[in-house]
């Protein structure tokens, strides 16, 4: 998890832009779109916060516009981030955020509405199973996972390092590509009930809900 503080991926997000990619070990690149991370909630993003109940927790914030957004549309909203620089974009665009794990112990654990993990951030850690067991720990009763999948039928557990597409790497760190399909199978092995899902803009997404 730590990787993510690595240079290449803070100096994207104090610049705003990329290019960025999650590099594989065997050379495959995953392009990251850090111009939209860093840019105001899209027409896709709002169909997401559309659906958000009560307080917000988004986990793996990164630059923090959905959180941004959330405060602006007078949700209590909270974004968590490894990383400093994210945590810093967060707040000076308005939101409030904290540096932490979502491993470690957060704020307010047990009594968030709705948490969030949108732009792949299904994949921290590497294990989606025990990701969303532990999201079901930080939701209250009833509370709701509004999770964004991979445009693709894929199910996959990688060790990958941030890439900056000239010669800049981070760390390697564990990472994971879930598409709806795998996210159905580990959204009920943790536990959680499948109450929707839809499509924005070419994105994929999955509301799962606590009973």
């Amino acid at each position: 998890m730590t990787a993510w503080c690595a240079d290449p991926y803070a100096d994207a997000v104090r610049a705003g832009s990329g290019p960025l990619f999650l590099r594989r070990p065997d050379g495959w690149l995953l392009p990251l779109e850090v111009e939209r991370w860093c840019a105001a909630a899209d027409p896709a993003d709002m169909t997401v916060l559309a659906r958000c109940r009560g307080t917000v927790i988004d986990i793996g914030c990164g630059p923090g516009r959905l959180v941004s957004a959330l405060a602006a549309l007078g949700h209590v909203a909270l974004g968590v981030d490894v990383s400093p620089a994210a945590v810093t974009r967060t707040r000076r665009t308005g939101g409030a955020a904290l540096c932490r794990s979502v491993f470690d112990r957060l704020p307010g654990e047990g009594r968030w509405g709705t948490a969030l993990l949108v732009d792949g951030n299904v994949g921290i850690g590497g294990d989606p199973v025990a990701l969303l067991a532990r999201v079901a720990e930080v939701v209250s009763p009833g509370g709701r996972l509004l999770v964004e999948a991979a445009p693709a039928d894929v199910d996959e557990r990688v060790e990958v390092r941030v890439d900056d597409g000239r010669g800049r790497l981070g760390s390697l760190f564990p990472w994971a590509r879930v598409g709806v399909p795998a996210l159905l199978r580990h959204a009920r092995e943790s536990g959680w009930a499948v109450t929707e899902q839809w499509g924005a803009e070419g994105r994929e997404f999955v509301a799962l809900g606590r009973w």
